[in-house]
């Protein structure tokens, strides 16, 4: 049997499921929150992150909890349900899993309907995860947790959990290299995302989880 890991034997099922991946992915449910509920642009407020932390700002903790979700179910479902349509040969279904996932992800960090500028990543690449193993998210937040008790610095704690993520999935599934690196992708595009972060960091600039200024200079949850 051939074995369908090469996109090159792909078919149009999963180009497809990929590609509504990625459009899903790219959905700024944030911004439309937004928009629907106060009438105003969500770029224009805060950090002009696009994602659940700015959302929470502008509209309150509750609907910030609503956008989060749903930005976490852009990842969550594309891996669990979209991925289920394709039908590939797949000797592991992993392949495309994390295929989706990262679409997804990159749907919501370069989202087509925005000019592909979009948010941070984390929030769908916690759901991506989810779908695939729970316990990966679950060590990924144990780290989150913990450097921002003892950093208070929101960027930070994230940009640790996309470093532990990787690390977690190798111990859980040493032998799914596919899965392994693409949690290694993904760190590297919450590295990139963060970057404004890390050199607010290295400059002594990054405000800390609640402080005034965090509202307006720090974002990561997006």
């Amino acid at each position: 049997m051939l074995a369908a890991t090469e996109p090159s034997t792909w078919n149009l099922a999963e180009w497809g499921t990929i590609a509504a991946s990625y459009f899903l992915g790219a959905i700024p449910f944030g911004l439309l929150l937004t928009r629907a509920l106060r009438g105003v642009d969500l770029r224009e407020m805060g950090s002009g992150n696009i994602g659940a932390t700015n959302a929470m700002r502008a509209l309150g903790r509750w609907w910030g909890y609503v956008a989060f979700l749903l930005d976490f179910a852009k990842g969550w479902v594309p891996v669990y349900l979209l991925a289920s349509l394709a039908t590939p040969q797949f000797e592991d279904p992993l392949v495309i899993q994390v295929a989706c996932g990262t679409a997804a992800v990159l749907g919501h960090c370069f989202p087509v309907y925005l000019g592909f500028k979009g948010g941070k990543g984390v929030s769908t690449a916690a759901g991506a995860i989810m779908a695939i193993d729970p316990f990966v998210l679950l060590a990924g937040s144990l780290v989150w947790i913990v450097t921002l008790q003892l950093s208070h610095f929101v960027g930070l704690a994230s940009i640790l959990m996309g470093v532990a993520f990787p690390f977690a999935a190798w111990w859980r599934h040493s032998s799914e290299p596919v899965f392994v690196g693409g949690t290694g992708l993904l760190t590297l595009l919450i590295l990139v995302r963060h970057r404004s972060n890390i050199a607010n960091m290295l400059a002594g600039t990054e405000p800390r989880s609640g402080s005034r200024r965090a509202g307006r200079e720090s974002d990561s949850h997006g």
